[in-house]
């Protein structure tokens, strides 16, 4: 059968290969970047690109499989044959097609160590092999660099005659693989063995989205960019619980001592409000701080909500308050700023910062928000959460309108 033959079904089938071993990094495809794992930010991509009809994550790794469930993605079980260095992503790919019941019309390969998968792009090859307009279709980086190859003579020109060093307007330009997605024919893909066939086009992405994560200092680079690339809207802020630290969060930071040495801080009205309308909601709220003081425990116990200080391991003290809740860690929203909320970021499904956080803490964050500590951040939030949840806009809503006569 020749490539360009066509599927009998129309569905197309996102699937991302995401075995557990990784040598460069250890467990890579969990790792955090923006606050979510890898393989749970191309689930995301995958189910927020037009045309895509099912996710499916091929894995050999059990919790692997845990996050792209939560991710929303179907999990096919990668056998061990499969699954080490030397296996192709061809392979895995022919593998998952077999366990999916139907053939598909295409399938988008995406992986997921390319953290900022351009859906738009994606879409728009999706739509192509779709069409018919191309048999594949990947994304890739328009590039007007020189390159060289170098050899024992010195370097040669590859894609340019060194001694003609035309304007770049003058010339064509080349395209580089992001390695972000490819999306395929089915047929196409089965007759040849491999994701270039038949009538392959580029789709060109945005250059700020096209790193891959292969090396520790290519994650370091991925997590410092994370809060430039803004997680798409309609992912909801599915949370029971909003977990915040206090000083440079509820406060700005500061504290004037008085020469009996009292400490004094800020605080924020609109922060209160928003701790209010969280607990009107059904949303519990605690305050978890490394500090002991007075101050904090008289806040939170004005706000009405829990609190717990002197807590040097935040992590641990976190999973007993929302374990004795039955409130999963993936539901809880947590608001730091600084290193020693690092841990806690890392466990929860929502890590939230302010906008004058550590830049660990940006970089750790799955949502940085617009306001600073102690400005009303924790109403922000506060808001956010509702809006996620439907509430409407004015809570008092009801208790305004005239009373309603009751039917004799």
């Amino acid at each position: 059968m020749t490539p360009s033959a066509r599927s009998a079904s129309g569905e197309v089938v996102a699937i991302v290969p995401a075995r557990g071993g990784s040598k460069g990094i250890p467990g890579k495809n969990l790792v955090r970047v923006g606050g979510v794992p890898l393989v749970a930010r191309a689930v995301i991509a995958a189910n927020e690109a037009e045309g895509v009809d099912r996710v499916v994550v091929t894995t050999d790794d059990d919790a692997i499989a845990a996050a792209a469930r939560e991710s929303g993605a179907h999990v096919v079980r990668r056998p061990s044959d499969i699954s080490g260095d030397g296996a192709s992503s061809e392979s895995a790919l022919l593998h998952a097609l077999e366990s999916l019941g139907s053939e598909p019309r295409a399938i988008a390969f995406l992986q997921a160590t390319s953290p900022f998968i351009d859906v738009p792009a994606l879409s728009r090859a999706v739509r192509m092999v779709r069409t018919g307009e191309a048999d594949s279709a990947f994304s890739a980086v328009e590039t007007y660099g020189f390159l060289w190859a170098s050899g024992a003579d010195g370097a040669t020109g590859i894609n340019h005659d060194p001694s003609h060093r035309p304007r770049r307007q003058e010339r064509e330009p080349h395209y580089l693989e992001s390695g972000a997605f490819y999306v395929l024919d089915t047929v196409g893909f089965r007759s040849t063995g491999h994701r270039f066939f038949g009538r392959t086009v580029p789709v060109q992405v945005d250059e700020r989205t096209a790193i891959e994560i292969d090396s520790p200092e290519q994650l370091d680079i991925a997590r410092a960019l994370a809060p430039l690339a803004a997680e798409p809207t309609s992912v909801p802020f599915a949370v029971d619980a909003v977990v915040t630290d206090f000083d440079g969060v509820h406060t700005d930071d500061r504290v004037t001592v008085s020469s009996d040495g009292i400490e004094h801080v800020r605080v924020s009205r609109s922060d209160g409000m928003g701790v209010r309308l969280l607990r009107e909601a059904g949303i519990d709220a605690l305050i978890l701080s490394t500090e002991t003081n007075p101050v904090v425990t008289a806040r939170a116990r004005k706000l009405r909500i829990d609190v717990l200080q002197a807590q040097d391991d935040k992590a641990s003290a976190l999973r007993t308050w929302a374990d004795a809740r039955g409130i999963p860690l993936k539901r809880v929203a947590y608001l730091g700023n600084d290193v020693n909320d690092l841990p806690v970021l890392e466990i929860v499904g929502w890590p939230v910062a302010v906008s004058d956080a550590h830049p660990l803490v940006l970089a750790a964050a799955r949502l940085v928000l617009e306001r600073a500590g102690g400005s009303g951040a924790v109403r922000e939030l506060a808001d956010r959460v509702l809006r996620s949840r439907g509430a409407a806009r004015n809570p008092f809503a009801a208790a305004q309108q005239p009373a309603q006569k009751e039917t004799p």
